[in-house]
C-alpha cells in the first residue's frame, strides 16, 4: 500500500510511518522542519524527506492513503493537491482505526495517567511474550517504536488522546477508535483553547464512553468523582468495572504493594501511579493475564519516559523529571515524591509551558498544586506567551494563583539555572516538571549536580 505523510516529523506521525514501513508499506512524507530524535530515526529507515518544505508534485493519483498530521495547516499545498485529486485523506487516529477494525481495541483514556497505564499494560504483555499491536505516547524501554501494527495480532492497545484529530477533523482522537475495552483514569480540565468550559471538556469523555461497542467493557477510576459520574450515567449496554488505589506502604524509599502473596516491592511510587497500576491490572485481566502473572510482571516496571523518571541519584539525593503540567498532575506528582522521601527537602520546579498553563484565566486552577514541596519554583517564558499569542501573564498573577507566599518565580532561563546550580542538594529530592526544558536547561548538567 502506498502512503504519504503530510507532517511526517511529529512524535506520533514519524512512529506511525516507521510502523507502516516495518509492515511493508511504501511510505513517503514531507515536513517543513524535523527535529531529533524523529530525524535520525526516519533517516535510518530511508524515510527522511530529501528537503524540507511542502511539494504538491509529490502528491500523485497512485497514493492510496494520505495521513495528515496536526502540525500541517488546512491550506497546506500538499493537502490541497490531495483534495483536488480526490485521494483518501486520513487523520492519524482514523488511520489507526482502519488498521485495527478487525482487532479487539483496548483504548486508555483520561486527562492524566493514560501514557503510564498504556505503558504498564504493554510491559506486562512484553514480559509474558504476548504479542499485541499498540500506540503509546512515550518511548518505552524494550520497544523500538511508539506504534506497532501487524496483520495477525488479536489485540491493539491504544492511548486515547482527547485532543483534536487533524487540521480538518476537529473531533477528539479518542472518539474515532470505537473501543471494545476502554479505561477512564481521571478527568481534569485541559486543552482550554479547544474546550473553553469544563462542561464541554467532560462531554468529550461522555461521547468516548458512548463509543464503546455493545457488550464491551469500561474500566474506570471510581476515586475520581467526574469519572464516576460519567461511568455511572452511561446507558449503553456495556459491563462496568470500578477500580481504586490499592493498599501500599513506603519503607526506606521503597514502595511495597499489598498483594494476595504479601507485600511486594515495586519500582514506581506515589498514590497516582498505584491508582494507574490498579487500572492496568483490570485491563490485563480482561486481556487474559491473571492477577498473579500481572504482579510478577509489574514488579519490574520502571515507568514511562518523562513520567516520574529518575534521572540521577547520589548519596542522600535524587532527581526526577516529569511531564506534569496540568494542576491535578502537578499536585499528585509533588505529593508522590514527598511521600516517597518524607525526610528529605523537596525542591519542586514547574515550567508553565502549555497553552492552558499560560492562560491567565486558567492559572487559578493551580492553587495549592505545589503545597507538598519545601521549596517551590515556577518558571515561565514571556516569549512563549507571545508566541502563543496569549494575553500577557504577570508575575503577580502567578504568585496569586498558587496561593503560596514563598513561591519563587523566574522568567529568565539564566536566572533559573543559577538558582538551581546554587542549591545544596544534600538530603534533598529535586523534581523538574515540564513539557519543555526551562528555556534551554541541559539535563545532563543537572545529573552531575546529583551524582
Amino acid at each position: 500500500m502506498r502512503t504519504h505523510f503530510i507532517a511526517i516529523g511529529g512524535a506520533a506521525m514519524h512512529n506511525l510511518a516507521l510502523a507502516l514501513h516495518n509492515k511493508g508499506y511504501q511510505v513517503t512524507g514531507s515536513d517543513d522542519a524535523i527535529f531529533e530524535p524523529s530525524k535520525s530515526r526516519l533517516e535510518k529507515k530511508g524515510l527522511l524527506p530529501k528537503e524540507m518544505g511542502w511539494f504538491p508534485e509529490k502528491i500523485t493519483s497512485d497514493i492510496e492513503a494520505i495521513i495528515l498530521g496536526m502540525h500541517a495547516k488546512a491550506d497546506n499545498p500538499e493537502l490541497l493537491k490531495a483534495k483536488e485529486l480526490g485521494l483518501k485523506i486520513y487523520s492519524y487516529p482514523e488511520f489507526l482505526y482502519e488498521q485495527s477494525k478487525n482487532k479487539t481495541r483496548v483504548v486508555i483514556g483520561g486527562s492524566h495517567g493514560k501514557t503510564t497505564i498504556t505503558s504498564m499494560i504493554l510491559h506486562v504483555m512484553h514480559y509474558h511474550n504476548i504479542e499485541v499491536d499498540y500506540m503509546v505516547g512515550a518511548q518505552l524501554e524494550g520497544f523500538d517504536t511508539m506504534v506497532h501494527l501487524t496483520e495477525n495480532n488479536d489485540f491493539i492497545v491504544l492511548e486515547g488522546d482527547e485532543y483534536l484529530s487533524s487540521p480538518i477533523d476537529r473531533r477528539p482522537k479518542f472518539h474515532l477508535y470505537q473501543p471494545n475495552i476502554a479505561l477512564l483514569s481521571g478527568i481534569a480540565w485541559d486543552h482550554i483553547n479547544v474546550f473553553p468550559t469544563f462542561e464541554n471538556y467532560v462531554e468529550q469523555f461522555e461521547i468516548f464512553v458512548k463509543q464503546i461497542t455493545n457488550g464491551g467493557i469500561l474500566v474506570y477510576n471510581e476515586e475520581d468523582e467526574t469519572v464516576k459520574k460519567v461511568a455511572e450515567e452511561a446507558t449503553n449496554p456495556i459491563r462496568k468495572i470500578a477500580y481504586q488505589t490499592p493498599s501500599y506502604t513506603v519503607e526506606d524509599g521503597t514502595t511495597l504493594l499489598d498483594t494476595p502473596e504479601g507485600p511486594m516491592p515495586i519500582e514506581v511510587f506515589g498514590a497516582h501511579n498505584l491508582n494507574n497500576l490498579a487500572g492496568a491490572k483490570w485491563i490485563c485481566q480482561n486481556m487474559g493475564v491473571d492477577e498473579a502473572d500481572f504482579y510478577e510482571a509489574i514488579a519490574s516496571f520502571k515507568g514511562a519516559s518523562k513520567r516520574l523518571e529518575k534521572i540521577a541519584e547520589g548519596k542522600g539525593k535524587v532527581a526526577y523529571k516529569d511531564f506534569a503540567h496540568s494542576p491535578s498532575k502537578v499536585s499528585a506528582t509533588t505529593k508522590a515524591v514527598k511521600n516517597q522521601y518524607p525526610d528529605r527537602k523537596l525542591i519542586a520546579c514547574l515550567e508553565l509551558h502549555t497553552y492552558s498553563s499560560l492562560n491567565a484565566e486558567f492559572l487559578k486552577e493551580y492553587q495549592g498544586a505545589l503545597d507538598a514541596a519545601d521549596v517551590a519554583v515556577v518558571f515561565y517564558s514571556p516569549d512563549a506567551v507571545k508566541i502563543k499569542q496569549l494575553e500577557e501573564v504577570t508575575y503577580e498573577q502567578i504568585a496569586h494563583s498558587f496561593q503560596r507566599e514563598d513561591l519563587i518565580i523566574y522568567t529568565n532561563p539564566a536566572d533559573f539555572k543559577n538558582f538551581l546550580f546554587s542549591q545544596n542538594f544534600d538530603n534533598s529530592a529535586l523534581l523538574l516538571m515540564s513539557s519543555g526544558n526551562y528555556g534551554g536547561l541541559n539535563f545532563d548538567e543537572v545529573k552531575e549536580l546529583i551524582n
